[in-house]
């Protein structure tokens, strides 16, 4: 016990010094650090419980092999997330289907963050009436953002990571990055503003 809990006050970097010098027990604690990270991003990009548990294995035991490679030169975590979007696109390609984004958690935050400018649905808007229908639209908008806009958007708008540490993740420069979410919040609001036109002019229609 004591020797677990002298583990969770190391850093990333001190573990995986001890894992390179035999100490399994480093690599445990690196596990219970951040599966539940690289499961839940698995699943936002493949979508099926299946592959992100699959892809979660191929993640661990790609570290386990290549730890030695880990140069340190970037944060552990960033590296460690580059694997899971390289794993889950691979997962990806391997069924090909264009899979999407669980919107269970981060419709929430796509009201805040990329549809707070310019709302297509506006300050007065019902909710509740446009609860299923939004839904079914973000799904729809979603699908359909290209791979690479897709792990950006996930990363930067969903996760919370900072431009330096998505570009890092996904070798990119942050100017790029900052492109490509805002090219992303463009074309999901470009298809939500459809959506929302569609809506209303049915209603209207209806009544």
């Amino acid at each position: 016990m004591a020797t677990t809990t002298t583990a969770r006050t190391y850093t990333d970097d001190q573990l995986i010094e001890k894992f390179r010098k035999g100490c399994t027990m480093s690599f445990e604690e690196l596990v219970n650090r951040y599966e539940t990270k690289v499961h839940n991003l698995a699943m936002r990009l493949t979508r099926n419980p299946e592959d992100a548990e699959e892809v979660l294995q191929d993640v661990f035991i790609t570290v386990y092999r290549k730890v030695e490679g880990f140069e340190g030169k970037a944060k552990f975590s960033s590296w460690l997330y580059r694997i899971t979007v390289n794993a889950a696109f691979m997962k990806l390609r391997k069924r090909k289907q264009d899979q999407t984004v669980s919107l269970d958690d981060m419709l929430p935050h796509l009201h805040n963050k990329a549809l707070t400018q310019r709302n297509p649905f506006g300050a007065n808007s019902d909710s509740r009436a446009l609860g299923n229908e939004l839904r079914e639209a973000l799904e729809a908008a979603i699908n359909k953002l290209p791979g690479e806009y897709r792990a950006v958007f996930i990363l930067r708008d969903i996760d919370g990571l900072s431009n330096k540490e998505v570009g890092e993740i996904l070798d990119l420069s942050i100017p790029a990055v900052k492109s490509r979410l805002h090219r992303s919040r463009l074309m999901l609001r470009k298809r939500l503003r459809r959506f929302y036109e569609d809506y209303t002019s049915d209603t209207k229609i209806a009544s």
